[in-house]
C-alpha cells in the first residue's frame, strides 16, 4: 500500500467520523434536545492555581532567556 493510498484512506476515516457526529447532533436536534447541551458541566476555574502557575512559568521563561544572568538573583 503506498502512501497516497494511505493518506486517502486516512481522510476517508476522518471525513466518515466527522458525518456521524454531524448526523448524531441533527438528530439530537430533531427529538428536541437541546444542542449546545453540554454532556458534562463546565469545571470551576481556581483562579489562585492558575495565577500561582502563570508566575512560576514566567520567572521560569525569565530564567531560559537568562534576563538574571550575571546579577546576584
Amino acid at each position: 500500500m503506498d502512501q497516497k493510498e494511505k493518506a486517502a484512506a486516512a481522510i476517508g476515516a476522518v471525513m466518515a467520523y466527522i458525518r456521524s457526529e454531524e448526523e448524531a447532533l441533527c438528530l439530537r436536534v430533531a427529538a428536541g434536545a437541546p444542542a449546545a447541551a453540554a454532556a458534562v458541566p463546565p469545571a470551576a476555574v481556581n483562579l489562585w492555581g492558575v495565577s500561582g502557575r502563570q508566575a512560576m512559568m514566567q520567572m521560569r521563561n525569565l530564567m531560559q532567556m537568562k534576563t538574571f544572568h550575571g546579577s546576584k538573583f
